[in-house]
């Protein structure tokens, strides 16, 4: 399988890997050997947000890093509708499919209800997990519903993804508290997985189904009891104006009490972005206490 867009060989320096998934595929990276850490992204990322962290790591840990279909280098299967029900379906197929036992799960943005749909039902496969500036539950304050009006229900939101491929072109920038790391190759690495209106879709239904999917996420907030006993760290971006306050930690810190927490004064929405060495340590002080 060919790659669809180029990037730069020292910012992406991985093994590309495909697994099919009914008529479309995903891609994803899996790197290193050692207990095994699954990285979920959100909107409107790929697996390359967690590029340093990976390159961190990967002689301590087993990393895989994979592409929601309709995201970075995956193809979505026909009738795919991009929701955040679906891609989870997905990570529990690649979970499945490549045997992943006793592992560290990362998540941040959509990855936190993605991947917390999983581990609140698996808890017994899970070691551990860490968290940055996401949530699982039904939005509640103002500025997530407003955010999701704003970019998923108004006409004004489906014009700027489809036509102006905002979320990656605008959002993704503004999400970097370093402004110094906003390079022209970052932007083309979050730009080029959209190269058409059509392909915009996904990052349009994402913030769509901050609303949308409040059923889905009260359901699993419903079970985060189950993670009461697992160990958790927590690292939080404090200069996010994308509806993760602090008192969105807070709950994380309520529904796993076993955290550890470091907040960083010096990061946004796109922790990984923003401190890459944080999150790798996260990850290493996890691994040591379980």
């Amino acid at each position: 399988m060919n790659r669809p867009f180029e990037l730069d060989p020292a910012e992406y320096p991985f093994t590309d890997r495909w697994l099919p998934y009914r008529n479309g595929y995903i891609h994803y990276v899996d790197e290193g050997q050692g207990p095994a850490v699954l990285l979920l992204h959100g909107n409107p990322t790929w697996s390359y947000l967690y590029r340093n962290v990976i390159k961190e790591l990967r002689t301590e840990f087993r990393l895989i890093a994979p592409d929601y279909p309709g995201f970075g280098m995956s193809k979505a299967p026909d009738g795919y509708r991009f929701t955040p029900q679906e891609h989870s379906e997905a990570i529990q197929d690649i979970i499945r499919l490549l045997d992943l036992k006793d592992f560290i799960l990362v998540v941040q943005d959509w990855g936190g209800p993605i991947g917390l749909n999983y581990a609140v039902r698996h808890r017994e496969n899970l070691r551990g997990i860490v968290v940055m500036n996401t949530w699982a539950w039904p939005a509640k304050i103002l500025p997530m519903k407003l955010f999701s009006l704003a970019m998923g229900g108004w006409p004004i939101g489906y014009w700027l993804q489809k036509q102006r491929n905002f979320f990656a072109k605008v959002i993704v920038p503004h999400g970097i508290y370093h402004t110094e790391k906003v390079t022209d190759r970052l932007r083309k690495a979050y730009t080029d997985p959209f190269p058409t209106p059509k392909s915009r879709i996904p990052t349009w239904v994402f913030p769509r189904y901050i609303r949308k999917a409040r059923m889905w996420l009260a359901e699993i907030e419903s079970k985060l009891s189950n993670l009461s006993e697992l160990p958790a760290q927590i690292v939080w971006g404090t200069k996010d104006s994308a509806g993760f306050p602090l008192e969105q930690m807070a709950k994380w810190q309520k529904y796993l009490p076993m955290n550890e927490t470091e907040i960083l004064e010096d990061a946004s929405h796109y922790v990984q972005e923003d401190r890459p060495d944080r999150v790798a340590a996260a990850i290493r002080k996890l691994s040591n206490r379980i």
